[in-house]
């Protein structure tokens, strides 16, 4: 589990497609292979963020590519299937455990993103919000969400 229930979403996205499978608590960044206006372009694309980047948002869905001939979505779960819209947390506060292996983040750090979409406290990227809480016994750590364009 990335993300625990327990969060506050003040402004969501839901106008990007994502087409690799993802768990949720990533931290997404803009595709450079399209950027649709539409709210139905499927140009509008986002993908984990794989190094630096422009961070388009937090990923709420668990991202999943099943054989639907077989199989129902787990709509309990959250799940999307892949090359689905996306639902991305632009403004918030989250619960999540999606943190660099060995960072020990404490309240009042500037939360950035590495190269596989966790949150980390080194400044590898454009600052995504900030941590509220230093890591619990389980490892999760409560984080603001704050994404900025840059402008």
């Amino acid at each position: 589990m990335a993300l625990k229930p327990d969060r506050v979403e003040h402004l969501t996205d839901l106008s990007f497609f994502m087409n690799e499978t993802a768990t949720r608590g990533k931290i997404c960044v803009f595709s450079s292979a399209g950027s649709g206006a539409a709210m139905d372009d499927s140009n509008a694309k986002v993908i984990v963020a794989t190094g630096s980047g422009n961070a388009a948002g937090m990923l709420l869905n668990d991202v999943v590519n099943l054989d639907l001939t077989r199989q129902h979505i787990n709509f309990h779960k959250d799940e999307v299937q892949k090359g689905g819209k996306v639902l991305l947390l632009r403004r918030g506060t989250v619960v999540t455990n999606n943190i660099e292996s060995g960072k020990t983040p404490t309240a009042g750090n500037i939360a950035y993103f590495d190269s596989a979409g966790d949150l980390t406290t080194d400044v590898d990227s454009t600052p995504v919000g900030q941590f509220l809480s230093s890591k619990d016994a389980d490892g999760y750590a409560k984080v603001e969400i704050n994404i900025i364009p840059n402008v």
